[in-house]
């Protein structure tokens, strides 16, 4: 029965990042895995020299004992760390991994750890953004940006974070965009790239503290400057105002995020096709989704392949 009671918690979803220089990772790995394995803890951490990135889930006390533990070896609650709920299991299982950097940017000269941007309060986030002489740019890939969006935001339309420093020097100039803003779900990225933004000359470099997901949380509807919900790296695939989950579901053969018109299109298919990836679609293909759907739906699956957090 005590079983059975603990299945039916709500589960505790932590997203966390912290820019942190780390040793020994080879027993670092072994000791987080350890503590999450006794917690029954799931979802995806990655370690690097230069510090600790993931969205993790537990019930309970579990949360609690992970978040200590992971906070005792790289000071996870001086960095940023975001709560929310999931009513299912939001993982199939956890994850350690080691990397060579917790968001991969591929320039050494982006070392956080060093110099990052000016951090911008959710609060004062409408305020500069209003500023006409701020470029206002989102660092995320595409499939995150179709889902919501700020006002007046450039979408570098990049399908990968390392092709962000390709669009910063085919289409940005320090003497031309004095002021550049930037954001991304939950800050991670924006550390990253505002670091690297420095060390190529820019002098006034924002972003948005605790990203995206920080502003839905803190900053009223009816003040809001976001469009459309924000996309994340877990089952509920997207979040709306207040963090509330929206209606949103991954397509198997893309992985491209759909609303629920996506889903009325006649190119969706579930578990093999939606609008986005139809055209490209071979029959071989279809075929090969077709049979891992079946299969899926016989040993009762309900939760997509997961993503390692990218953002968080």
């Amino acid at each position: 029965m005590e079983q059975e009671t603990k299945n039916h918690q709500e589960w505790t979803v932590a997203a966390l990042y912290r820019f942190v220089t780390l040793e020994d990772l080879p027993v670092l790995q072994k000791r987080i895995r350890a503590v999450c394995d006794d917690n029954d803890i799931c979802g995806t951490l990655l370690i690097a020299p230069e510090g600790i990135n993931g969205t993790i889930a537990g019930q309970g006390q579990a949360i609690k004992n992970i978040i200590d533990f992971l906070d005792g070896i790289a000071g996870v609650k001086q960095g940023e760390l975001k709560y929310s709920s999931a009513e299912e299991k939001p993982f199939r299982r956890i994850k350690v991994r080691l990397k060579k950097e917790i968001v991969t940017l591929k320039a050494p000269e982006a070392d956080p750890n060093k110099q990052v941007g000016a951090y911008v309060k959710p609060k004062d986030w409408n305020d500069l953004i209003s500023d006409p002489d701020v470029t206002l740019i989102d660092t995320r890939n595409t499939y995150e940006t179709a889902v919501g969006i700020f006002e007046g935001a450039i979408d570098p339309k990049i399908e990968t974070f390392t092709e962000f420093k390709d669009y910063v020097s085919n289409n940005m100039d320090p003497k031309k965009q004095k002021k550049v803003a930037m954001f991304c779900t939950g800050g991670i990225r924006c550390e990253k790239a505002s670091s690297y933004m420095l060390a190529h000359g820019f002098e006034e470099v924002y972003h948005l503290q605790g990203g995206i997901l920080k502003y839905l949380e803190e900053i009223s509807a009816k003040d809001s400057k976001w469009n459309g919900d924000c996309f994340v790296f877990d089952r509920r695939v997207a979040v709306g105002q207040d963090l509330e989950e929206a209606p949103y579901q991954i397509c198997y053969g893309c992985r491209f995020p759909l609303s629920p018109k996506d889903v009325e299109n006649t190119s969706y298919e579930k578990g093999v096709s939606c609008p986005h990836c139809i055209e490209t679609l071979t029959e071989e293909k279809a075929h090969a989704f077709r049979m891992r759907h079946e299969q899926m739906k016989k040993v009762g699956e309900k939760i997509p392949g997961e993503q390692i957090p990218g953002d968080c």
